[in-house]
């Protein structure tokens, strides 16, 4: 339960968002510019998956401390009232009350077990909600970093559109000082008509994006908001550990790990309890009573108006329709399902580690290699933009360096904001996307 005290502390309702009013109940976007950080404590404040995973944690706390009630004694009180009618006459009233009290002494620990059952349990809905969290929080880094991604494209291509005006323009004035056939210009105005729909593409694209975030944070999806940049310096190979290390990691602390586990230890008490269960149980019991009734006469003399009980007694089933000897084996079987279960989860989970290890290692690698991309296209288009001018290179030279430039810069962004989710899915294949997220923020920070 480790990894569940963090998220109940750093991640339960309002935490430093709710300056003027509940986060949970805001109906608008805050104002200003919102760091990762922040949109993180907002969403948790605000997502109704979470809650709910919370509502159910909640439900598993309550019915382990039920649990405990096993080991106390049981006490029931009655009361009773009521008027005979004999002999075509309604007779006196007559009034009752008991008293009983009972408590388990010994059953051979199957109470124990019924009680570790549902200590496992209650782990098991821990870390499932700390999964759900983990989970969601995710998928916010990854709305967040695309939101990113797309405000980058729409200045990548608002910037193309610029270039593609000015060569138009250039264009032009050639053609009118007669240096340049008609077609340059035909060309020119072709192609800054394609950089104008591909930036109505990249604006809308962001208000989609934009629409999905604000989804998840549980806001209209038609407001605005306005998020952080992030660090352009970050994917050092010294950020991330080896394999085996995070492999070793995520055995330590990954949520669905670790609620496998629970479930089998639960599976395991509840196999041992049904087996314990056609074994004999002894309990002690005492009953105090209280009558007033006249009867008398025909019916005998009155009742004694105190009367009570004490004694001790055992009990073991003979024969239930063999219900427990087919509940024991079920049990059984569930048990070995749910060991078979947790080596499933666990060979999962290292292939998800060694997937998202491999992916961020590639997403460093593509990001280089984007970078010496970038920097080639934007020198070839600045000198095929001179040569252009001084009637050393074509229009058709011209456009093309300018497509290559603006691919490279929608490379250079797709693989900038890639890095940041495939580092935050390292972090969440071990199972602390806490940490993913600290790095994030740190580097913005520096």
């Amino acid at each position: 339960m480790r990894k569940l005290g963090f998220l109940l502390v750093a991640f339960m309702p309002a935490l430093a968002l709710a300056d003027d009013e509940n986060c949970a109940t805001m109906r608008n976007v805050p104002d200003g510019e919102i760091s990762l950080q922040r949109v993180v404590e907002l969403g948790l404040c605000r997502n109704p998956a979470t809650a709910a995973a919370y509502a159910s944690l909640q439900s598993a706390r309550f019915e382990k401390n039920a649990a405990y009630s096993s080991y106390l004694p049981s006490v029931d009180i009655g009361g009773s009232a009521g008027i005979d009618y004999r002999n075509k006459d309604w007779g006196d009233w007559s009034y009752g009350a008991s008293l009983s009290a009972s408590y388990l002494i010994f059953d051979f620990g199957r109470r124990l077990s019924d009680l570790n059952q549902t200590l496992a349990t209650y782990r098991a809905t821990g870390f499932e909600y700390d999964e759900t969290v983990q989970n969601y929080v995710y998928s916010l880094v990854g709305a967040y970093y695309e939101l990113l991604n797309a405000d980058a494209d729409v200045k990548t291509a608002q910037s193309a559109y610029d270039v593609a005006k000015s060569a138009r323009d250039m264009a032009n004035k050639k053609f009118n000082a007669g240096a340049v056939a008609k077609a340059d210009v035909l060309k020119a105005d072709t192609t800054l008509a394609n950089r104008d729909l591909e930036l109505e593409r990249a604006k809308n694209n962001r208000e989609v994006v934009k629409g999905n975030l604000l989804t998840k944070l549980s806001f209209p999806a038609d407001q605005n908001i306005e998020i952080m940049d992030m660090a352009s310096t970050f994917g050092t190979d010294a950020e991330i550990k080896s394999i085996d290390e995070l492999v070793a990691i995520a055995q330590r602390q990954r949520p669905d790990l670790l609620r496998a586990s629970a479930n089998k230890d639960a599976a395991w008490h509840r196999r041992n309890s049904a087996f314990l269960r056609n074994l004999p149980s002894i309990s002690a019991s005492a009953s105090l009573g209280w009558n007033d009734n006249n009867f008398g006469g025909l019916f005998g003399p009155e009742s004694d108006r105190l009367n009570g009980s004490i004694g001790i007694r055992a009990s073991m089933p003979l024969f239930a329709g063999f219900s427990n000897l087919y509940g024991a084996r079920a049990a059984t079987a569930n048990y070995e399902r749910a060991k078979e279960s947790e080596r499933d989860t666990s060979n999962n989970a290292t292939l998800d580690v060694f997937t998202a290890y491999q992916n961020y290692k590639t997403a460093q690698k593509v990001l280089k290699q984007t970078k010496t991309l970038l920097a080639s296209a934007t020198e070839s288009e600045r000198v095929t933009a001179g040569m252009y001018k001084v009637g050393r290179a074509t229009m058709l030279d011209w456009q093309t360096a300018q497509s290559e430039l603006l691919d490279a810069q929608r490379q250079n962004n797709a693989a900038k904001y890639d890095l940041y989710v495939k580092r935050a899915a390292v972090a969440l294949a071990i199972g602390d996307i806490k940490v993913g997220l600290e790095e994030d923020i740190n580097a913005t920070n520096e």
